[in-house]
């Protein structure tokens, strides 16, 4: 399978996820999601990976001043929360259905921008110069080294110097995925995540979870 297949595959999965049941997929602790929760426990993940770590996401700025990229929004769960908290946040999902939903939850919330992308680079992005990048839950799906490395070059692509990028990655090294699965994602040892970081321009500073399935990565821009 080549990576033009790779990706074509991603998007027809997650449109058909999407069609199916988007909250589910998008947050699988439960299958029957309200709206009030599904959104609840996107503030549930900003409590805990962001407003716990502002230090390192803000650097002193205020974070109502402050523009922050999102990898993999899906339905817009974690991306309004993002959007309750900084200033303005940018979006992406490889996913049309995704995004459509994404855009009816997020409707008044005009300071997020939802888009939907090739599932591989951030081209459809404004180059604004951005201030913090996030993802959770997004990579350890992608079965391709090669997608997530590229992302990871077009984040450093776009972030202001010094800026984090805070992501997951599937740090389970037992089961090997497959190039058509894009459920279950390649994994990454704690080395191979440092060298990600050290050729995509980072400064791989911080990681956490390294051999467990919520791999978690702050990678500064150098």
């Amino acid at each position: 399978m080549d990576l033009e297949q790779q990706l074509a595959k991603m998007r027809e999965d997650w449109d058909a996820r999407a069609r199916e049941n988007a909250k589910h997929y998008v947050q699988t602790a439960q299958t029957d999601w309200t709206d009030e929760e599904f959104y609840a426990s996107g503030e549930q993940t900003v409590k805990e990976e962001i407003r716990t770590d502002m230090i390192n996401i803000c650097q002193g700025k205020d974070p109502k001043e402050m523009r922050v990229l999102e990898i993999g929004c899906g339905a817009g769960r974690v991306t309004r929360a993002l959007a309750n908290l900084f200033g303005e946040v940018y979006a992406v999902d490889v996913s049309g259905e995704m995004i459509a939903q994404a855009k009816k939850g997020l409707e008044n919330h005009p300071n997020a921008h939802v888009f939907q992308n090739n599932g591989k680079d951030l081209s459809v992005l404004p180059e604004l110069g951005y201030d913090f990048a996030f993802s959770t839950i997004v990579f350890q799906h992608i079965p391709s080294k090669e997608v997530i490395e590229t992302y990871v070059r077009e984040v450093s692509r776009l972030l202001k110097p010094g800026a984090l990028f805070k992501f997951q990655v599937q740090g389970f090294t037992g089961m090997q995925a497959t190039p058509d699965d894009t459920w279950l994602g390649v994994s990454y040892s704690d080395e191979q995540a440092k060298e990600l970081g050290e050729r995509c321009g980072f400064e791989p500073r911080h990681r956490h979870g390294a051999g467990e399935q919520y791999f978690w990565l702050w990678f500064f821009k150098r």
